[in-house]
């Protein structure tokens, strides 16, 4: 297959990525060496300024934008000899879900991940990188294959959900998913787990049950996008930026978590302004975790006791949430009223 590389990222431009542009289209206008200097200059700082203040919505959109590097983007960098697996030995293959062997610094490792898409096209036919069951089972199929043989797995996880669709469902989703999820629990090889962009609920947690997971600064991680839990909470789309800030989207949160162990510095003004400089973050790791599993830092054991210790319940533990634009005192009173309205409705449901 032909690999098909994410366009300009200023085709398009998020709100808070607008100052940035506007001051890299002032440096290309500039006329003089040193007048392009100081602009360079304070570029640099603004993007530091801008990046370090966007809100765990703008991390959403960020971690969404169209232009942020894609799973085989990352294999064509990073890999050599890849070898694609197609199929699931059962109904068929799915375009969502690219599984293969390939070389890193010359030793053999199995490569799982989800593939969105980059063009129109591309997108229809990856579905948007929402995978079928056909898409699991491959996946399930390649670790075993690459625990057999005694190889690593590296899986890139990209993807807003599984497909939810009637047929994904007819084929057997939820099992698929499941399955998974308990067989990863028992595959008795090094796996490495890397959140891309978007790891969105079961759909990517069916691949990223691994020795380490990794995550790129400004991808998410979360068990249902913000909209969708807006709508369930609070039966408002609209309050989806409460809800970004409420789900813990971002990988600062979830190392503090303990939901991940490892945070990828991306390039200044994010993946999609340098997909060179993300690879060679995800390089830097993949190497790291490679060195660590020769020298014996990985149990099988080690990975099942991980996620039966994930998740901590403390009653009447403060629930930190960053203000969102807006009345900032307002919206915090807003949840906790919310909040308090759902759990009285659910009581009335037990009565």
């Amino acid at each position: 297959m032909q690999l098909k590389l994410s366009r300009k990222a200023t085709d398009v431009v998020l709100p808070f990525e607008k100052p940035l542009i506007e001051l890299e289209e002032q440096i290309a206008a500039a006329e003089t060496e040193e007048e392009r200097a100081a602009l360079g200059k304070e570029l640099d700082a603004l993007r530091v300024t801008v990046f370090e203040g966007i809100t765990p919505w703008e991390r959403v959109l960020l971690a969404r934008h169209p232009r942020r590097p894609r799973m085989r983007e990352f294999v064509a960098q990073i890999f050599e000899d890849f070898v694609e697996l197609h199929g699931d030995r059962a109904l068929g293959d799915d375009s969502a879900m690219v599984a293969g062997i390939a070389r890193f610094h010359g030793r053999t490792v199995f490569v799982v991940g989800q593939q969105k898409g980059v063009d129109t096209d591309e997108k229809v036919k990856c579905n948007f990188g929402m995978a079928h069951p056909e898409g699991y089972r491959k996946a399930h199929r390649v670790f075993r294959m690459a625990e057999r043989l005694g190889h690593p797995i590296i899986t890139l996880v990209d993807t807003p959900a599984a497909h939810p669709g009637i047929e994904a469902e007819a084929h057997g989703q939820g099992y698929a998913i499941a399955y998974n999820l308990l067989e990863s629990f028992k595959i008795n090889t090094p796996i490495l787990s890397i959140i891309l962009s978007e790891g969105g609920s079961g759909g990517a947690l069916a691949i990223a049950v691994g020795d380490r997971i990794a995550m790129f600064e400004n991808a998410v991680y979360v068990i249902c996008p913000p909209e969708r839990c807006a709508e369930i909470l609070w039966r408002d789309v609209e309050k989806k930026e409460l809800a970004a800030s409420a789900l813990r989207v971002s990988a600062t949160d979830l190392k503090a978590l303990g939901v991940i162990d490892m945070i990828l510095k991306e390039p200044n003004g994010g993946a999609h302004r340098d997909i060179a400089g993300a690879a060679q973050s995800m390089e830097e790791e993949i190497a790291a975790f490679l060195e660590g599993v020769d020298q014996g830092n990985w149990q099988l054991k080690a990975r099942q006791e991980r996620f039966q210790q994930m998740g901590q319940w403390l009653e009447n533990a403060p629930v930190l949430v960053q203000e969102p634009s807006g009345d900032g005192d307002g919206a915090k009173a807003e949840l906790g009223e919310s909040a308090s309205a759902v759990d009285e409705e659910a009581a009335g449901t037990t009565e």
